[in-house]
């Protein structure tokens, strides 16, 4: 018991410095079918951290939820590029 007390203390600051998500919306090109968006979703959650992925046909935009720690807008952008949907951060 006097070891895994000392591991808790260390280990509990580093969980509460766990990065909150964040939302980024990504503006897709080359959406033209309804299969578009299953490819499109199917490659962001490909990436390591990715919480959630909501693409919209209609406004050609994908919204990702994920972790900083371990992704970026720009490596998001890149999955779907590489799936054949050049994509960029909306503004």
């Amino acid at each position: 018991m006097r070891r895994i007390l000392p591991v808790l203390l260390v280990a509990l600051p580093v969980a509460a410095a766990a990065a909150t998500p964040q939302t980024v919306t990504l503006a897709v090109q080359r959406m033209t079918c309804s299969l578009c968006p299953v490819t499109i979703k199917k490659s962001l959650e490909k990436v390591t951290g990715v919480k959630a992925v909501a693409v919209d046909f209609d406004k050609k935009t994908a919204t990702v939820t994920y972790d900083p720690d371990k992704t970026t807008p720009d490596a998001l952008a890149e999955a779907t590029t590489d799936a054949g949907y050049p994509s960029s951060v909306a503004h």
